[in-house]
Order: structure tokens, then sequence, then C-alpha cells
């Protein structure tokens, strides 16, 4: 068994537009499990400099898989490992919420591991 780590992160700032009405923060924050492979996730880090509450939908082939809500000024750090595996083509995308027109910027870490 060979096994290799890929990571979704970085710094992102984002205006609100409702805590019900996630979007995706930028292409980067999309992850395709490769053929031949099996993924899992590890681990969420994330944090956030806004004053007002804000949260990270990880989103699953379109539809929300995971909720990591953040606090305000505060951080989290979610341990996932061995939760489910990813099949080959599953697409695994970061998408943000904030209170409408709150100016938010977190600091996001998403690791992952590749199986083959």
């Amino acid at each position: 068994m060979y096994s290799s780590p890929r990571f979704l992160q970085g710094v992102y700032s984002y205006e609100g537009k409702g805590l019900d009405r996630p979007f995706p923060l930028d292409a980067a924050l999309t992850y395709v499990v490769p053929d031949g492979v099996t993924a899992q996730l590890v681990y969420f880090r994330g944090g956030n400099a806004a004053g007002e509450l804000a949260s990270v939908v990880l989103m699953r082939d379109g539809r929300p898989m995971r909720y990591f809500p953040i606090g305000a000024k505060s951080h989290t750090h979610v341990p996932l490992r061995v939760v489910e595996d990813l099949d080959p083509g599953t697409a695994v995308e970061i998408h943000a919420a904030a209170p409408v027109g709150v100016a938010v910027t977190l600091v996001l870490d998403l690791g992952l591991v590749e199986i083959v």
C-alpha cells in the first residue's frame, strides 16, 4: 500500500451572503480523486479572523458532506481520518458562508491522503 498526502489550504477573504448560502471560495479549493486511487480526509483546520461566526462547508460531488462552524476570532481542528473513503472521480470542494455583509478572512487547511 502506497499513500501520498494532498492539501487544500490558504488564506481567503470574502463577504458573507448568509449562513444558509455557502459558495465556493476559489477553484484552488477543489480536489478530484484520481483514477486508481482511493482518498481519505485526514483533518480540517480553520481559523476565522472576523468578529462573527463563519462556516465552512465541505462539498462532495456538489452536495454538503460536512459543516465546520468557526466562531468569531476563533479556530477549529477536526480529525477526520477513516471517516469514509472517497472513490476515484469524487470531487471535494470547500465552500464558505457568513452572515450577510460580514467581511471574513479564513485560514483553511484540509488534509487528505491518497491510497494506491
